[in-house]
């Protein structure tokens, strides 16, 4: 349940979009308890709406076509980028590692049903897993060197489940220490700067395969997490005229982390 879209064989940048889709499959549907009315109000509110047509315009635009990893189910599905240990997820605390039992507000999702989640786990979270990992080689066998540029959004105001708190900026980029060198953090504040910009605030961090994650700084990674008024009518409507101020930072910063 992703595509993989092909950008320019020179280029090691990939945009991976993990929160854009509302669909919820048949396996998944079968274990949530919520009502269809209840379940559009929840997709509403953690669907990050239109992040997959930012990241397609912004990849038309760039000068040269980056990589693009799509995923086409709902997070509430499975959560590709949790950890699939609930030991080392700290989401867990509140229902949402890598397979959520609670909702947005702390109601039952679905029960706590260890079988269930080993089903989605194994057709949905590790596939995908395998499938990224492998995109991140490629890009390194072709390129020495990859750029996962990870495109998320968030609500205006803070939602129960969120565990911290902080300023929410227009565009909150997510770094990390081993991944994030200077220049790319660089990068992203010059491709958002004008529109403000604040990082690691109310989400920190950014994806990186497991088997690249503390040990190959080949991969470099930032995550833009962009605030939903700023572009659409929340909680998840209709896309505004500021999409185009966001996809025009994207594409510059893939050029920037292209031509790095």
């Amino acid at each position: 349940m992703f595509e993989v879209l092909a950008g320019d064989d020179a280029s090691p940048v990939i945009l991976h979009v993990p929160h854009a889709s509302r669909h919820v499959t048949p396996a998944a549907r079968a274990g949530i308890v919520l009502d269809d009315e209840a379940l559009a109000a929840e997709l509403d509110l953690m669907t990050d709406a239109h992040t997959d047509v930012i990241a397609e315009r912004a990849a038309v635009r760039a000068g040269g076509t980056p990589w693009r990893f799509v995923n086409l189910a709902s997070r509430l599905v499975v959560d590709p980028e949790r950890f699939p240990d609930p030991d080392a997820e700290e989401m867990t605390a509140v229902g949402m590692g890598a397979v959520y039992t609670r909702t947005s507000h702390g109601a039952m999702l679905r029960a706590d049903d260890p079988d269930r989640a080993e089903e989605l786990l194994a057709t949905h979270f590790r596939p995908y897993a395998q499938a990224m990992t492998e995109l991140v080689d490629g890009r390194l066998a072709a390129c020495g060197r990859a750029v996962v540029i990870d495109v998320h959004s968030y609500p205006s105001a803070r939602l129960p489940y969120e565990l911290h708190d902080g300023p929410r900026p227009p565009v909150c980029l997510g770094t990390d220490d081993a991944h994030t060198p200077g220049w790319l953090a660089d990068a992203g504040r010059r491709a958002f700067g004008d529109l403000g910009v604040g990082w690691n605030t109310p989400f920190a961090g950014c994806y990186v395969p497991l088997r690249h994650y503390g040990r190959d700084d080949r991969v470099a990674a930032i995550m833009v997490e962009i605030r939903r008024d700023t572009y659409l009518v929340e909680p998840g409507g209709r896309p505004t005229a500021g999409i185009d101020v966001l996809v025009h930072g994207l594409a510059v910063l893939v050029d920037a982390a292209g031509g790095r």
